[in-house]
């Protein structure tokens, strides 16, 4: 479990290196293309616990959605009350999904790890 949220949180941490990389240079990376390519990274290591994971896996799944979205709301409604005019509008729903993706991930496993315990 603490792997597979140690490889999200590298994926990110490439993701923001890649764009910090090419701000100077006037590159700032296009939002949609980044949420994209995050959703690539965490699709892998989420999909590895599903499979692991024995039949009753639709309440991990649930409550790592619910934690998705909901980390996801919070964040944004966070970064757009602190930058209300970004040059960007999906700044803040990218950095809301970026923040909750680890977390999401983080609920499916401990939601797994839990269900093979019992």
């Amino acid at each position: 479990m603490v792997a597979t949220i140690a490889l999200e949180l590298a994926g990110l941490a490439v993701c923001g290196l890649i764009a910090l990389a090419g701000w100077p240079f006037g590159w700032r990376p296009d939002t949609d293309l980044v949420g994209f390519v995050t959703v690539l990274i965490a699709i892998g290591p989420a999909a590895e616990l599903y499979s692991g994971a024995p039949p009753p896996r639709r309440l991990a799944v649930a409550a790592g959605l619910v934690a998705l979205a909901t980390v996801t709301l919070l964040v944004t409604a966070a970064v757009n009350w602190a930058f209300p005019t970004p040059a960007d509008p999906g700044v803040g729903i990218l950095a809301g999904y970026l923040v909750a993706l680890p977390v999401g991930v983080a609920v499916l496993a401990w939601f797994l790890t839990r269900a093979n315990a019992a």
